[in-house]
């Protein structure tokens, strides 16, 4: 198990009043020599999908040949999951060395009082990722943002390349007052260095904003690009993209990548290529089908099939829906569908698209998190503690999955999915 305190002390410490700082995040950079020699950078913001866009640009740049370093956040069931090399994670050891040094470069800056602010886990898993691409003589990165703009991390990494997913009312209150106001703290995230910025599809007013948000950005150099899933032949085809809502990110992070190898002066791979990684991609957590491990005891070949689990980080009613089409579309029905939603998320359109269905409510321990809303009174309630491969087994042998990505890193625990390896 590798140690997570030079990732989360400072983040552990804040005091109330407290944010993170990009100022000491720079200077951290600087101190480890990472903001002039680091390597080339793919960044992905948006307001959902940002996992399977990055994963999904990784693939198709290592079907080009070159040594891709991932990073995106939150994990599944391990830090380690942060940071990948070529699709897969790096082991504990890594970790470790990559946390050692970044500990020791922070230990030489000013105390967190004199910098205005804290160094925030996400930024430091980007900064490791970063680290880990010098060390391995990786071609490119692909970075996550957290929740993206000119106040996270990903911009002072200078991204030459944007993939910019559909913005949609995440984070009202935070990254602005309505959806406009966060397409252009979003598209903040690109600066100097980006060469292209590579968008989704918006609504007019978003689109309106993130071109002259990208105009200031760059000073007028770079344009927004705009890839359609729908258009014919746009790579990749329909079979070969994540399934679901996802299937629009996968679109964006092929478009991305292409744009990145062009802007490297590198051949794209050739069709049949391209196409033989992208089928090897697997996300955890999206859509993803697992089977339940049997009880101890049970042995298998009995006369009652295997429980199978359908798990998706849907957190509002399309994603719901989504989800419930998938899952009666592979199985025919649903058992019951587990929950977790926090109060910020859309917990109302959840329970009119869930409707009568047999549903168990499930409560995160994470103290920043709220589980007031009302609920229907006929449905279950479970504590996240109580989360086990036999507990889901007992819901019946077709379950559905449903809620934040802490959640289902939980649930993907309980199955002892693999989360390992992305692609390849």
């Amino acid at each position: 198990m590798p140690s997570l305190d030079p990732f989360f002390t400072e983040w552990a410490e804040r005091r109330p009043g407290q944010t993170r700082s990009l100022g000491r995040a720079s200077a951290l950079l600087a101190a480890l020599g990472l903001d002039a020699d680091r390597t080339p950078v793919l960044g992905v913001v948006g307001s959902k999908g940002k996992g399977s866009t990055a994963t999904t640009a990784a693939a198709a740049l290592s079907a080009a040949g070159l040594r891709t370093v991932l990073v995106t956040g939150p994990s599944f069931r391990s830090y380690r999951e942060r940071v990948r090399v070529d699709g897969t994670s790096v082991d504990d050891a890594v970790l470790d060395a990559l946390g050692a040094r970044i500990d020791a470069a922070r230990r030489d800056l000013p105390t967190v009082e004199e910098s205005g602010g804290y160094l925030a886990p996400s930024g430091l898993f980007l900064v490791a990722g970063l680290l880990r691409a010098r060390e391995a003589g990786a071609d490119v990165c692909v970075l996550e943002a957290g929740m993206g703009g000119r106040r996270d991390e990903l911009r002072l990494a200078g991204p030459e390349v944007v993939a910019l997913g559909k913005v949609f009312a995440e984070h009202v209150g935070v990254l602005g007052a309505d959806v406009v106001e966060i397409a252009r703290e979003k598209t903040l995230v690109a600066g100097e260095r980006t060469r292209a910025l590579v968008r989704l599809p918006q609504t007019p007013e978003v689109a309106a904003e993130i071109d002259a948000a990208l105009a200031d950005a760059t000073g007028g150099r770079v344009g927004a690009e705009v890839v359609d899933p729908e258009a014919e032949g746009t790579e990749p085809p329909p079979a070969l993209r994540p399934p679901g809502l996802s299937a629009a990110s996968g679109v964006l992070g092929a478009a991305a990548a292409a744009r990145m190898l062009e802007h490297l002066g590198i051949p794209g791979p050739d069709r049949r290529t391209l196409h033989g990684v992208l089928a090897t991609v697997r996300l955890p957590g999206r859509l993803s089908r697992h089977t339940v491990p049997l009880p101890a005891g049970r042995a298998p070949g009995g006369e009652a099939p295997d429980a199978e689990v359908v798990v998706d980080s849907a957190i509002d009613r399309v994603g719901v829906a989504a989800a419930l089409a998938h899952a009666r579309g592979l199985w025919g029905g649903v058992d019951h569908v587990l929950l977790c939603l926090p109060d910020h998320k859309d917990v109302s359109g959840a329970v009119e698209v869930l409707g009568g269905l047999p549903v168990t409510a499930v409560r995160l321990p994470e103290t920043h998190l709220r589980f007031e809303h009302a609920l229907p009174p006929h449905w279950g309630r479970m504590d996240a503690a109580d989360l086990t491969a036999a507990a889901l087994a007992a819901l019946g042998r077709r379950v559905l999955a449903l809620g934040t990505v802490y959640f289902t890193g939980r649930v993907l625990e309980a199955v002892d999915a693999p989360t390992d390896r992305l692609f390849g």
